[in-house]
């Protein structure tokens, strides 16, 4: 087992805790010991997180090798969670997205082989929830590839998403959305698939570890919980209905706000799961 991973055989699913992408220069120094060169920066901070969440693949295509080289660098175990393109979800009608679609996945995005974790479709703050298009979105998304199951997630940034229809339509599609703690995005925990995406995004660089001690113990015990198959009963929900008790994978990235301490909180996390 990959060292900070957390799983009870039988009882749990894996807890995966990470930032958002690993070039940013204010880490070194920070998180990044002084002299370590930036050919580095991957490998190290795959020996200190168990995943990564990668933003790059939101505004353009990568290559093949750029894949190969990334599952490379990181050890057995890690996992990536890969942005959709913005040419798919940044769009009037989202049944058009198809062509965006295939290409991102024509890329080479498997040659990350098991270190291809899911797929974050990110919609902006101003998309409306239409349950017709979204629906036809969904339906878009592969959920197999040369043998290979694939896991999509969304997150949706606009309140008209908060009704029971839109955790219907998720569930239909097994499809989770992302809890995420923000000041103004909707804070949606329903269960609506076989695993679970949270970012926190309300961290502090004033604080040492992006939280205070109190929330890092909170979001310790909530992530068990999902993992275990449970749901916390401190989060808003949209829809009465929970999900099937079930071990479920997490997904969790101290990510966007404090991002300079972004890092020492997900290690911070790590070290509460052990």
């Amino acid at each position: 087992m990959t060292k900070g991973v957390h799983r009870t055989a039988g009882k749990s699913g894996g807890i995966y805790v990470g930032i958002g992408g690993w070039t940013f220069a204010p880490w070194r120094g920070v998180f990044y010991p002084e002299r370590l060169t930036q050919a580095k920066e991957l490998s190290y901070a795959a020996s200190k997180l168990t995943s990564i969440e990668i933003n790059g693949t939101f505004y353009g295509s990568q290559k093949p090798e750029s894949f190969r080289k990334w599952a490379r660098e990181v050890p057995d175990g890690f996992v990536f969670s890969l942005k959709g393109p913005r040419f798919a979800t940044n769009r009037r009608v989202l049944a058009e997205a198809g062509e965006s679609v295939q290409r991102f996945y024509d890329s080479g995005v498997l040659e990350l082989g098991d270190k291809l974790g899911p797929v974050l479709w990110q919609f902006a703050p101003t998309k409306r929830f239409d349950p017709v298009d979204f629906g036809a979105f969904l339906d878009l998304l592969p959920r197999e590839l040369e043998g290979r199951q694939l896991r999509h997630v969304v997150e949706v940034r606009h309140d008209s998403f908060c009704v029971p229809e839109f955790t219907a339509l998720l569930r239909q599609f097994k499809t989770p959305v992302v809890f995420s703690e923000h000041a103004t995005y909707p804070a949606i925990s329903d269960v609506t698939g076989d695993f679970v995406y949270a970012r926190l995004q309300k961290g502090e660089d004033s604080i040492k570890t992006a939280y205070p001690p109190k929330a890092l113990d909170a979001w310790t015990k909530r992530l068990q919980t999902w993992a275990q198959g449970g749901e916390p009963d401190d989060l808003p929900r949209v829809d009465k209905p929970k999900a099937k008790k079930q071990p479920r994978d997490v997904f969790a990235y101290v990510i966007h706000e404090a991002k300079v301490r972004a890092p020492a909180g997900a290690m911070a996390l790590i070290e509460r799961l052990k």
